[in-house]
């Protein structure tokens, strides 16, 4: 039996759904396809749940620790399991809402691994698709590193709060190693920490966050983590990883010493890769890229014509990042492009980012040595977050701001910021890059007092004043 489609999807995540969406909206039909839960990675393994378990964490530890005199700490009984069956039910509620409720009219899904059978045919779940187009949407999946000895042990991906799959963690393990120095391994390391457990990060770069990110930032956020009690082993290497009493122990070279760390549980979170092997593509002639990546043009429209790509399966071409909203902007852009009237462009000139530690980070634009490496003469500050007032007033100085701007034109280039509140004030930093402002409109800006957003003018200021020397209104 095979069904007939103007556009057929492969996914069913938040790329996918934007371009039913858009197809629905054209007067089209579509239909995805889905193997592991519909809604993809961010709201069921992803986004939703970390964030939502990062907050409680956040509660557990400003308990024991209030930044006031005068406050007593307070020490906050921890049910993993009760926070854990909580966020499930987070995730069902909004999965119904955002998700499952939009299914249904011009579009439908279709469960199992779908594969291409030819150009213009898939096969999922033993049911053949046709489609006038196709969408290849299947997001990505965690990177398994070549460790010695990690096949014959249990360990954990950043899939560990999935929803309702075997992976997911229902128990506070009492230690843990997280292999790894990004966001994931950031993130998810101060969240567990702050619940009670005993963790470990081992990363074979210089410092955290080491690609991609100011060296500011990497060096802030590790200061604050090894302070609250984490331990940060940075240029190590784990060689080999095996069972050991009460969990696994693993062989690190740490420089020129070789140490061993045991811990109860072990995280893998050395990034993730797109999940483009073992759907044909390569079968029907779709170029895939050595990073795996479908070989997209700015149209998002892949070496065939019919066919598009979108979201974390094209990695970082044309300036893309993985993250949900930029699949979910690529993926409207496809279904228009794919079914509509005249060809959009992906731009990914602006794309903020934030990862939720406590304090945040936000990041928008290009770092100092991008920006060199495009040619341009930079004028760049790094100030301590303490220079804003409200950090003083609410009593949380940690962090920094980076500005890189044109040193011949002002334009402001990039933001970094580690800081209470980061996630939120980045959008002013993305807006105004949009926008193409200079150094002097963040100056001339009023903004409110006192917010972590004066931080940009504070910053903006130091180009032609000693931020330091400033009354409070930073003006």
């Amino acid at each position: 039996m095979t069904d007939t489609y103007d556009l057929v999807i492969l996914g069913s995540g938040s790329t996918a759904f934007a371009a039913a969406l858009t197809a629905q909206e054209l007067g089209k039909t579509a239909v995805m396809t889905e193997n592991r839960t519909i809604g993809g990675t961010c709201v069921n393994r992803g986004c939703l749940p970390s964030k939502n378990l990062i907050e409680a964490a956040k509660l557990v530890h400003d308990a024991r620790n209030p930044r006031y005199p005068g406050l007593t700490p307070c020490e906050v009984k921890v049910n993993f399991r009760e926070l854990v069956a909580q966020k499930d039910e987070v995730i069902r509620v909004y999965r119904e809402k955002k998700y499952d409720s939009l299914v249904g009219g011009r579009f439908g899904i279709e469960e199992g691994d779908v594969r291409f059978l030819d150009a213009r045919t898939v096969e999922v779940g033993g049911k053949r698709l046709t489609g006038q187009a196709f969408l290849v949407a299947t997001g990505s999946r965690p990177v398994v590193p070549d460790i010695p000895g990690l096949d014959a042990v249990p360990y954990l991906t950043s899939d560990l709060l999935t929803h309702g799959e075997a992976m997911e963690l229902t128990e506070l393990p009492a230690s843990l190693l997280i292999v790894g120095g990004g966001y994931i391994a950031l993130e998810l390391g101060q969240m567990f920490a702050r619940f009670g457990t005993r963790v470990t990060i081992v990363d074979r770069n210089p410092q955290l966050l080491a690609r991609g990110y100011e060296p500011q930032v990497g060096r802030a956020i590790g200061a604050i983590l090894i302070e609250e009690g984490i331990e940060v082993l940075t240029r190590a290497t784990v060689e080999r990883v095996q069972p050991g009493a009460g969990g696994i122990m693993a062989t690190a070279r740490v420089g020129d010493a070789v140490r061993e760390v045991r811990a109860e549980r072990l995280l893998v979170a050395t990034g993730r890769r797109p999940n483009t092997d073992g759907i044909g593509l390569e079968a029907v002639g779709i170029a895939v890229n050595e990073r795996g990546e479908v070989v997209v043009n700015e149209q998002l429209r892949t070496n065939l014509p019919h066919v598009f790509a979108a979201g974390d399966v094209i990695g970082t071409q044309h300036r893309s990042q993985m993250a949900t909203p930029v699949g979910a902007r690529q993926g409207k852009i496809a279904g228009h492009n794919a079914l509509g009237g005249e060809a959009r462009r992906f731009d990914g000139r602006v794309i903020p980012r934030a990862i939720f530690t406590d304090p945040q980070i936000g990041i928008v634009g290009v770092t100092e040595a991008e920006a060199v490496a495009a040619g341009h003469r930079c004028w760049c500050t790094t100030l301590p977050i303490d220079l804003v007032p409200r950090a003083g007033a609410i009593r949380d100085t940690r962090g920094i701001i980076k500005m890189v701007a044109g040193r011949d034109t002002d334009e402001v280039l990039g933001v970094s910021m580690v800081s209470e509140a980061a996630a939120e004030v980045i959008h002013e930093a993305a807006m105004a890059l949009r926008f193409r402002a200079r150094i002097g409109d963040y100056v001339d800006l009023l903004h409110v007092y006192p917010t972590m957003a004066e931080a940009l003018k504070v910053a903006a200021i130091a180009r032609t004043k000693d931020p330091r020397k400033l009354s409070c209104c930073a003006d």
